[in-house]
């Protein structure tokens, strides 16, 4: 992938600037299964672009694809013809002009509109750039005009188009949310992502981070449940500041490190962290664990296992094994007093930071990965010991991938019990079922579950 994003700047670059940068991100992920962040990585890493232009490459790339609902039923009202046929330089160049007239004050329209036309030109011809000049400007001269579907006769067209979220998507939360709820939740997952930090207690503490925030003028408040987590009140480049890299804190959502406290892992303790890429809950298992003990981390993947072992050298975690193996495939005679399964979902919970998985997935893509969670589930929970315990943690809100395989386990394994989660954390993350819970829309964290199983001590 990397090698064909260098190729295509390779003789004369016709991507050349912001705009360029975004259009090609854009025409990538509209044609493979590539993921933004990964693209992105990429773009940024192979581009000379001033950390200004970076910062404005990442939100218009990022705006555009969390706004592509909305961008597009505004553009196929005002496009002659299918705009979805639309050649992808032209079509994304639009996006692009039409997200900043939407979404960004600072640029003028006219300028957001010239770029467009210079670009689409340079690129495509006269023709095609005569044709987003008009489309465009016709939108600016309508735009307190546009209409939506009408919310009260098709409220999921209404809230599919105006939050721009996908049918199947909304069709599926208003049924189970309601209509309040289900616009809530929206609007939420349409917000820009917040930057949180986690304090590595086995390097520093919450105080001198906050003394070392304070010191560059970098605003943060507390962590909304665990002491152990910052938020940064606005987004910066703070891992290229010296203290990440001296791994006094990593950089992950407060939701992350809920499964870890409902663990409880101790000094001492054997753990078992079956799907641990790329790291960040095995590294808060051993800042619990006060980088006593051993914790076992699989991953199928070495590349990724890599990246984990790199983070854990950043925060000085020393009692991690780690084993590229698939999770199903794996043994062991002794046992683990703590099994935490972090299962791979379809992460609609982190639409927030992830706003490009609104649109990969699908209904198929759930009903398969179930079965995957349920088989991992059950293998963690064989490598229990007698009385020890597990946790099953996702980052998403669907039920069929959360309490429904917790509650299919439990009714055929009579040896295992649900904990209540209210024992190890504030009573408003809990849901009625005893596991944790969380929304964008309530909490201010992304969506995530977990639940806590104890194996009978016989």
């Amino acid at each position: 992938m990397e090698e064909e994003l260098n190729n295509e700047t390779i003789g004369m670059n016709l991507y050349e600037g912001v705009r360029g940068h975004a259009v090609k991100i854009l025409n990538r992920i509209d044609r493979t299964d590539a993921y933004l962040d990964k693209l992105l990585d990429i773009e940024l890493k192979n581009s000379n672009l001033s950390s200004l232009d970076k910062s404005l490459l990442f939100e218009i790339v990022h705006g555009v694809t969390r706004w592509l609902g909305r961008i597009d039923w505004i553009l196929n009202g005002f496009y002659k013809g299918q705009f979805s046929k639309c050649i992808p330089n032209v079509k994304n160049a639009m996006r692009v002009a039409l997200y900043q007239i939407l979404f960004l004050e600072k640029v003028p329209d006219y300028a957001a509109v010239n770029e467009a036309v210079d670009f689409v030109k340079k690129l495509q011809g006269q023709k095609p750039a005569d044709l987003t000049n008009a489309v465009l400007r016709n939108i600016i001269r309508n735009k307190d005009q546009i209409r939506y579907p009408d919310p009260d006769e098709d409220p999921v067209a209404y809230l599919s188009a105006y939050y721009s979220h996908p049918t199947w998507m909304v069709k599926r939360w208003l049924n189970r949310y309601g209509r309040e709820n289900t616009e809530k939740f929206l609007i939420a997952n349409n917000n820009k992502p917040v930057l949180v930090l986690r304090v590595n207690n086995i390097v520093s503490n919450v105080e001198e981070v906050k003394s070392l925030l304070n010191s560059v003028e970098l605003k943060h408040s507390s962590g909304k449940y665990l002491p152990e987590f910052i938020h940064l009140n606005s987004l910066t480049n703070i891992t290229d500041w010296e203290y990440f890299k001296k791994g006094y804190f990593s950089v992950q959502d407060e939701s992350t490190g809920l499964p870890i406290k409902l663990l409880d892992a101790e000094p001492g303790m054997r753990v078992l962290d079956l799907c641990a890429a790329p790291g960040g809950k095995t590294a808060f298992i051993a800042d619990m664990m006060k980088n006593s003990g051993e914790i076992v981390a699989l991953d199928r993947f070495e590349s990724r296992l890599k990246i984990l072992k790199k983070n854990l050298d950043r925060l000085k975690v020393s009692i991690v094994n780690t084993l590229t193996i698939d999770a199903l495939e794996f043994t062991d005679e002794k046992g683990f007093d703590r099994v935490l399964v972090d299962a791979p979902c379809s992460g609609l919970g982190t639409l927030t930071k992830k706003p490009d998985l609104k649109w990969k997935r699908d209904l198929g893509e759930i009903r398969n990965i179930v079965n995957i969670q349920y088989d991992l589930l059950k293998k963690g929970a064989g490598l229990v010991k007698p009385g020890g315990t597990l946790v099953y943690s996702t980052c998403t809100i669907e039920p069929e991938e959360n309490f429904e395989i917790i509650k299919k386990f439990l009714d055929e394994n009579p040896g295992f019990k649900l904990i209540d989660a209210a024992k190890y954390l504030p009573a408003e993350l809990i849901a009625d079922n005893g596991t944790v819970q969380t929304f964008p829309h309530v909490h201010g964290l992304d969506g995530s579950f977990a639940a806590k199983l104890e194996k009978a001590n016989n």
